[in-house]
């Protein structure tokens, strides 16, 4: 059965219509929509509900680091890539952690990373797309920070 949800259409004509570099900034900005969700689960009353809010958005959010991680070109990237990697696990550990003892704080600081991660991301990208357009009015490849884009 097809969604008529127009947000459901949208998400998934931006995902399949994507460059690759895009798709990666679309988990960033997923991983930051669901530990954000999680976040707001600790302030549900019911004790099993907030459990489980926090509990499968952490969840989602821990696939989408895990999906990160292995978008990362250690060859290419090099020691960006192998600290990039090592970052991921400091987050998923953090996670691990957050979801277990139900620990707000731990949430918030993978937030901050992630967000400085996705910010840096995006404007890799928009200084790609400048650089092309520039240079030859190409397309964005999304190249960068030792990802296979």
């Amino acid at each position: 059965m097809k969604s008529t949800n127009p947000l459901h259409i949208y998400r998934k004509t931006a995902a399949t219509t994507a460059s690759p570099g895009e798709l990666v900034l679309m988990l960033f900005d997923g991983a930051l929509r669901f530990m954000t969700a999680a976040e707001l689960g600790f302030q549900e009353e019911n004790f099993a509900r907030r459990n489980e809010l926090i509990h499968n958005n952490i969840m989602r959010t821990q696939a989408i680091i895990t999906e990160l991680q292995a978008t990362l070109n250690m060859e290419k990237g090099g020691e960006f890539s192998e600290n990039l990697y090592r970052l991921y696990d400091f987050m998923q550990e953090h996670l691990n952690q957050a979801n277990r003892e139900k620990n707000l704080e731990k949430i918030k600081i993978v937030v901050g990373f992630m967000q400085d991660i996705r910010d840096a991301w995006s404007q890799m990208l928009l200084q790609t797309a400048t650089e092309q357009v520039e240079a030859a009015g190409g397309g964005i490849t999304g190249q960068g920070f030792g990802a296979k884009c």
